[in-house]
């Protein structure tokens, strides 16, 4: 694959000059912990339904890494390859990341959420050589699935399977055979080390242009970030990190697999979220830190109160993905006793405002944080005339974390000459800097820190038969922040139900959390002279129950 990440050379002489490009990459950090505290336990992996438990001291970690880097090369994977992995929070999704890292290949983590049509696009936009995906997990076969997408991906050469049987086993072709102790090993995982400017993750995002986008980064992008982060969050190689968001996701693989790493601290791996487990392992492995999105901390504070099962060790629950109600601040902080840290940020650049350890509470329901070490901000107007403190715009952002652009779509990079970025989002900036996002520009609904892809749920609504026009919005959930309501008009004669919607949808292989979960039938839907339909209008009689 030739990358064309145009956003790193222009930006890399101010970035070493300023210190916040480290020139390293997670071999660096893993070869550290090697000689500081090889029999430190590095990593522990809990599969939930399957009720096992599998550990990795540093030493153990680096040894598997060596072992499926080379088996990776004996599958034809080198230098600049992108290997797909569609794992829950398992073990041989780290171990899968730091083979990639040792041979220049380059790892493309996919939500297991997604079916089909999601992934016919991203493997195939990806030029993905190898697809790592579990046999099966919470009842659905991926086997199967990719079996049936392969004949169509003419760059995919193998699928692997974890816990799967015969030879595209996971366990032969990669975790199984002593592959590290082969005379050819050596030069296999050293003679394609890649370097800090060298793309190390290729993570697709939902946007509103009706397909994702393939955000790249280097080592010295998502390492710019990961510092300042954990400096803010004062955490260290004392620190036992929970991680039940999805490695997929940059929350995952930036601050539960890559962190602990460059923190010489530990992980702990959670697949499947339920707060009766997280509960059990954070007294279990005396937890310090976790990130997650709104609902999951709505769900640890009950499950701890109406258990009476306290989690002492646990000192920082970091929450991004959607603003916090203030009485759960107050809710949390009396049932775990951690500080609440609010969160805001992008999968092109991870988190890039957080509050405070010593913040007043209040500043983690009122506003989504303060600038990280190496992050600008400003509001400006539809002009790009700077506003005020206080007076919302569309905010634009310059950091050391931003990526290297898009894959094959540098038109949609949103990065002036200047280096500023623009977020697609809307916000105002007080007078001490923290910033409260206000709305979006673009069109996306954020269901439990899952981004839908709008446009293109609509677009494939307007194929159904009975449907005239339709439009996708948010309204607003309690635990999950927001879900998506289908506001259709029917065609001449016709009429729709929201069963028959969402059983349309599944016939086209999107996942599930795209679907939408209410409906709304109406005769018109509001709209602008020229017929753009006028959203903000619906979202408006949502909130007011007008609908």
């Amino acid at each position: 694959m030739d990358f064309d990440a145009v956003l790193l050379p222009p930006r890399r002489a101010r970035m070493l000059a300023q210190g916040l490009w480290h020139e390293r990459t997670i071999n660096d950090d893993l070869q550290a912990c090697l000689q500081a505290c090889p029999d430190k336990l590095a990593l522990t992996a809990v599969r939930v339904e399957a009720g096992d438990t599998r550990a990795f001291t540093y030493r153990e970690l680096a040894r598997m890494a060596d072992r499926v880097a080379v088996g990776l090369s004996r599958l034809g994977v080198g230098r600049n390859d992108v290997v797909a992995c569609q794992l829950p929070n398992w073990w041989q999704f780290t171990v899968t990341y730091l083979a990639c890292s040792r041979i220049g290949a380059v790892m493309s983590p996919l939500m297991h959420i997604f079916r089909e049509r999601e992934l016919s696009f991203m493997l195939k936009h990806g030029q993905a050589k190898v697809m790592i995906v579990p046999k099966s997990f919470r009842g659905f076969d991926f086997e199967a699935m990719l079996a049936g997408l392969k004949p169509s991906l003419p760059d995919l050469q193998r699928v692997v399977v974890v816990d799967g049987q015969g030879p595209d086993s996971f366990e032969a072709l990669l975790s199984g055979p002593a592959w590290e102790q082969e005379p050819d090993a050596q030069q296999v995982l050293t003679g394609s080390r890649p370097g800090p400017d060298d793309v190390t993750q290729l993570i697709y995002t939902s946007g509103t242009t009706g397909e994702p986008k393939g955000v790249m980064h280097s080592a010295n992008t998502v390492m710019a970030n990961i510092i300042p982060y954990a400096q803010r969050l004062q955490l260290d190689a004392e620190d036992v990190v929970l991680m039940a968001s999805p490695m997929a996701h940059q929350t995952g693989f930036m601050y539960g697999l890559m962190m602990p790493i460059m923190l010489k601290a530990s992980a702990v791996l959670q697949d499947i979220w339920a707060p009766h487990k997280a509960i059990e392992l954070i007294r279990a492995h005396q937890v310090s830190f976790t990130m997650a999105s709104t609902p999951f901390l709505t769900d640890l504070a009950k499950t701890v109160a109406e258990s009476g099962q306290g989690v002492p060790t646990l000192r920082t629950f970091l929450c991004a993905g959607a603003p916090i109600p203030g009485a759960l601040v107050e809710q949390a902080r009396a049932a775990l006793g951690a500080k609440i840290v609010s969160a805001w940020g992008m999968t092109e650049n991870g988190a890039v405002t957080l509050t405070k350890l010593d913040d007043e509470d209040e500043r983690s329901f009122s506003t989504d944080g303060c600038p990280l070490p190496g992050v600008e901000l400003k509001v400006v107007d539809a002009d790009d005339r700077s506003l005020p403190p206080g007076q919302p715009g569309r905010l634009l952002l310059r950091a050391c974390s931003n990526f290297g652009g898009y894959l094959q779509r540098p038109h949609l990079n949103g990065t002036d000459a200047e280096d500023w970025f623009d977020t697609g989002d809307l916000a105002r900036i007080d007078e001490r800097g923290y910033v409260r996002i206000t709305g979006r520009s673009k069109d996306v609904i954020i269901r439990g820190g899952e981004n839908i892809p709008v446009v293109e749920i609509e677009s494939l609504l307007y194929r159904h038969p009975a449907i005239a026009m339709a439009a996708i919005v948010a309204y607003p959930d309690e635990r999950l922040g927001e879900r998506a309501c289908a506001v259709v008009v029917p065609r001449p004669g016709q009429q729709i139900e929201l069963a028959q919607i969402q059983a349309f949808l599944k016939s086209q292989k999107v996942a599930i959390q795209y679907v939408p979960e209410r409906l709304i039938v109406r005769e018109t839907l509001p709209s602008t002279p020229s017929g753009k339909i006028q959203k903000f209008k619906l979202r408006e009689m949502l909130r007011d129950g007008l609908a």
